[in-house]
């Protein structure tokens, strides 16, 4: 019983802790690229609580942002996939790449003014369903270059990364 307990109580944690960094990680790319983030915090708490659940059923494949520019192309994309284990490996701690995450941003160039944002999420089955959001249909990435940053934070039971589509 206790086992159980131990393996919900972290994988709650895991959850809560990966969607906050991948919020984060997102704010932080939005405004580097000059993008109004006023939307996002608006949204915060819904989205934490979402992406957390879908986290937490392991249900959520990948969280991405899509940055539509005023004459209609769409560039960036910044995705975060989420891979999962079965169990804790080992001492796996909770640990964020926030050196990696800060150069990654710094080479980050301007979009236009006007430039607005969609947040996607891709999954592995049918999620449970979640205030606020709803189907959508992603713009196409053909043609895209792609470029990862590979792992932003690690966690028992799961991990997140982070690519790149310009």
């Amino acid at each position: 019983m206790t086992g159980t307990y131990v393996t919900t109580y972290t994988r709650t944690h895991t959850a809560t802790w990966l969607a906050d960094l991948i919020l984060s990680s997102i704010a932080d790319v939005l405004a580097s690229l000059g993008i109004d983030t006023t939307r996002l915090y608006q949204k915060w708490n819904q989205d934490l609580a979402a992406i957390t659940a879908w986290i937490e059923e392991g249900s959520l494949a990948m969280v991405l942002v899509e940055c539509h520019r005023p004459d209609g192309t769409v560039s960036p994309v910044v995705e975060f996939p989420v891979v999962y284990s079965s169990e804790a490996i080992g001492d796996v701690q909770f640990t964020a790449h926030n050196a990696s995450i800060a150069r990654f941003r710094a080479k980050l160039e301007s979009v236009p003014r006007g430039t607005t944002y969609r947040l996607f999420c891709t999954f592995n089955w049918t999620p449970s369903e979640q205030p606020g959001w709803s189907d959508g249909t992603r713009a196409s990435t053909e043609g895209l270059r792609s470029s990862s940053l590979g792992t932003i934070g690690s966690a028992p039971h799961a991990s997140a990364g982070m690519r790149y589509l310009k």
